[in-house]
């Protein structure tokens, strides 16, 4: 497995498989640009297929807050230490910031609690039908 922390050289044809049980899914050119628009970006290649396996983003202001909005591992990879070894890279990352946070669903919340993370209350508003991406 290859880490890459920057979306350079990566095509929309690399990222297809993810996001699944999405009711409307991003399709890979959405995916690559919200992977180019993200402050911090780390990828996870399979160097035998060359394609994207898993990926994880933050978007900072660089000084006080990071939020990770995704973390995601293609199914036929997970529980093989990926998204572990993507969340330790990005903490690493982002560990002169202040505050990091993230949303999950409640099933995730021992996993992120493994890293440190631990839980809080928080408001969401969700636009879905924009979570395509177009």
């Amino acid at each position: 497995m290859i880490y890459k922390h920057s979306s350079e050289g990566i095509t929309a044809d690399m990222l297809t498989g993810f996001f699944v049980g999405w009711p409307n899914p991003p399709k890979p050119q959405a995916h690559l640009q919200l992977l180019q628009n993200s402050n911090k970006v780390i990828l996870a290649i399979d160097e035998q297929t060359n394609q994207v396996v898993g990926f994880i983003t933050a978007i900072s202001d660089g000084v006080l807050s990071a939020y990770i909005p995704l973390l995601e591992v293609l199914p036929t990879y997970q529980q093989k230490g990926i998204g572990k070894e993507l969340m330790t890279r990005m903490l690493k990352e982002l560990e002169h910031i202040y505050m990091i946070d993230l949303c999950c669903d409640d099933d995730l919340l021992p996993y992120y609690e493994e890293f440190g993370m631990m839980r809080s209350n928080g408001m969401l508003l969700r636009n879905y039908h924009r979570q395509s991406g177009v």
